[in-house]
């Protein structure tokens, strides 16, 4: 098949382009959003850029919507309308905004272009009207077993937590600092000790991939304070990596992190106190973390997503997309719901 989207969201395009598919990615001389192409990723093969003016005369056979624009775009481009013209599914990364419960998708309400949530929490927490929905839960190539735990640390990765704020959790930072070292790895970090002070806060910088793999691998343990994001991949990263995990209880993460693979709660100070057991019994942290491991491999396995995207494919090209069960993921897990190390 020849699927065309547009290089919108990278971490996740690093498992989607491994399929067995062709990528049509749009590319400009500008490389900005419209036009980012493969952003010099090292991608398969299979993930070709193309110019804008050359995909009319592609075979297309279907498109992934991740922006509501995306539809008169394609129109434009294409001379086909998503959704009727070719099939389409609209992506939806991100968490509702405004007021939650009330907040309708840009899409609820046709029955076109089926929506597909990343999480089964975004799912539940958009109102999506009669729309047609699919949840296909996040999967990620897996880094493998890297961890060391040597530096008594802990790892966060937030991309530009200064803008993000309380979103990202930035505001918990400091007390955290104050238990141990914090290396904090993303774009715009450098802008943090300014807000936050210098004290105990190591800048890593925006990293490539590998590096930035075995550079948190030497943590002690994945501080995760993500208030409202859908599911961050670097917790995922850091699983799959061996790392124990001390998050948030918010979003998708209790369905994510397992009992035995950290401490998850919604109460700070349970989980600096955890932070501080892991510091002081190293074996405790590498046991959690062969248990995150675990987690990450049995639900956000790279063949599962792979999998689950080319039921849903087959579903758009014989017309069953909009009535058809979505498929399920990976057997269910035990979710942590924090109150006490687990």
């Amino acid at each position: 098949m020849k699927i065309l989207l547009w290089h919108v969201h990278g971490g996740w395009m690093e498992a989607f382009v491994r399929g067995g598919h062709e990528y049509l990615l749009p590319a400009t001389p500008a490389r900005d959003g419209w036009g980012l192409g493969r952003g010099g990723r090292p991608w398969p093969r299979s993930a070709v850029e193309l110019a804008p003016d050359e995909l009319r005369g592609q075979q297309i056979d279907v498109v992934v919507l991740q922006r509501i624009e995306e539809i008169e775009a394609c129109t434009r481009l294409l001379g086909r309308r998503p959704g009727r013209d070719i099939p389409a599914v609209f992506l939806e990364h991100n968490t509702p905004r405004g007021s939650v419960p009330e907040t309708r998708h840009p899409l609820a309400g046709q029955t076109d272009i089926p929506i597909v949530h990343v999480t089964q929490f975004n799912s539940l927490f958009w109102d999506n009207g009669e729309t047609p929905v699919r949840v296909i839960e996040h999967g990620i190539p897996d880094p493998g077993y890297l961890y060391s735990g040597e530096r008594p640390h802990l790892g966060v990765v937030v991309n530009e937590p200064v803008r993000r704020g309380r979103v990202a959790g930035t505001d918990l930072l400091p007390a955290f600092a104050r238990t141990a070292p914090l290396e904090v790895f993303g774009l715009g970090t450098e802008r943090l000790p300014a807000l936050l002070g210098p004290d105990r806060l190591l800048i890593r910088g925006d990293l490539p991939v590998a590096r930035l793999h075995r550079e948190l691998a030497g943590c002690r343990a994945y501080l995760h304070p993500m208030r409202w994001t859908s599911l961050g991949l670097s917790l995922l990263e850091a699983m799959h990596m061996g790392l124990p995990v001390l998050a948030l209880a918010t979003t998708e993460t209790v369905r994510a992190v397992p009992p035995g693979a950290g401490m998850v709660s919604n109460d700070p100070d349970e989980l600096r106190q955890a932070a501080q057991l892991f510091l002081a019994d190293p074996e405790q942290a590498r046991a959690c973390g062969r248990t995150a491991r675990q987690a990450a491999l049995a639900r956000y396995g790279l063949d599962r997503f792979l999998s689950d995207w080319d039921g849903l494919f087959a579903d758009l090209l014989t017309g069953t997309a909009s009535t058809a069960p979505p498929r399920a993921a990976a057997g269910p897990m035990p979710a942590s719901t924090g109150g006490g190390q687990q």
